[in-house]
């Protein structure tokens, strides 16, 4: 007897694989004896290997017409009991159809943003859940699944976590929080300023931070430590491996609606998030567990009222200048016990 396949597509980006991975883990635990293939962007097949859920994991650069050509060609040698696009996009959606996948299963038009998309699914689901994890298993169970979720462990390389300790050990480092003010789109970030302040009030009561700088944020961390006065906030640029030492170690993790505040929801650290334009009941931290190792759960902090877009904007949108920084001190002191 053939050995049964599923394609799982999910090209990127951190956040989005995170918010995908109880779907897969579901999926898993319903076809444990079934060869889980996910399709995904080069650069993320480190945090697909991490999650330890699938068989195989394929890598496309989409933008490149020899990498699309080889997929296509590698889907269309294989049998596939089905295809599950997580992503609902033109650029997902192709490949397996593309690549000749007879049931291809996405979202309805009524869930997803990109117009069009769902006449290449043979299969669309309608998914009147909020939060897009939610959405994602509503999927997996589509495809067969005995329930929508399953629990996620991330796997961390031992010389990943060996190399952050080192780093910590040498700044003396036990208990900090971690700060990341980049958020991709700048319209979501917290003011550099405002972490400032924060680093400085945290400070006051025992805490070091750390600054977690991703690509391109090198100009939001520096504005952050020119504003920090003595608290001296470690910066520390790192692999994607190092990146996940370093937030399951947090005591706690301040973030706007951002991939690393995704990322330390997975691995179970306290999270306090900050929301603006973005709507944190479908896309706010999720643990997969229900709650944080500490047992707190995720503190969101948005102004009432906002109004939800997704509009790329390159400056602050002003729902998130409506979060003080006293507010966002006093739900860190919360979320990990410390008195004001």
């Amino acid at each position: 007897m053939p050995e049964e396949r599923l394609l799982l597509v999910r090209l990127g980006s951190l956040g989005d694989i995170i918010h995908t991975f109880p779907a897969v883990a579901a999926l898993r635990e319903s076809f444990p004896e079934s060869r889980i293939v996910w399709l995904t962007h080069r650069r993320w097949a480190f945090l697909v290997k991490s999650s330890d859920l699938v068989s195989e994991i394929w890598t496309i650069e989409t933008r490149k017409m020899a990498s699309l050509r080889e997929v296509i060609r590698r889907l269309r040698q294989n049998s596939w009991r089905a295809a599950i696009d997580y992503q609902g996009l033109w650029k997902s959606a192709m490949l397996p159809f593309l690549g000749g996948v007879t049931r291809r299963i996405g979202f309805s038009s009524a869930t997803i943003r990109e117009f069009g998309v769902p006449i290449l699914y043979s299969e669309r689901v309608t998914s009147i859940k909020a939060h897009v994890a939610e959405q994602n298993g509503d999927l997996s169970l589509r495809a067969g699944s005995q329930r929508g979720k399953g629990r996620v462990s991330l796997q961390i390389p031992e010389q990943d976590l060996a190399s952050v300790c080192s780093q910590l050990r040498r700044q003396d480092l036990q208990c900090y929080v971690v700060l990341s003010p980049g958020g991709g789109w700048r319209s979501k970030c917290w003011p550099p300023d405002r972490f400032g302040a924060l680093a400085r009030k945290l400070h006051d009561v025992g805490l070091r931070c750390v600054i977690n700088v991703g690509p391109g944020d090198e100009g939001l961390a520096a504005a952050l430590v020119s504003s920090s006065g003595d608290s001296k906030p470690l910066v520390l640029g790192s692999s994607l491996g190092e990146l996940m030492a370093l937030l399951r170690g947090a005591a706690c993790v301040v973030g706007g609606d951002t991939g690393p505040l995704h990322l330390a929801a997975a691995l179970e650290t306290p999270v306090v998030a900050l929301f603006g334009p973005t709507d944190p009941a479908r896309n706010g931290p999720y643990y997969s567990s229900g709650e944080a190792s500490g047992g707190q759960k995720a503190i969101v902090l948005r102004a009432a009222g906002v109004r939800t877009t997704h509009a790329r904007d390159s400056q602050t949108h002003p729902s998130m200048l409506a979060i003080s920084v006293d507010e966002v001190f006093a739900a860190v002191c919360r979320c990990i016990g410390v008195a004001r």
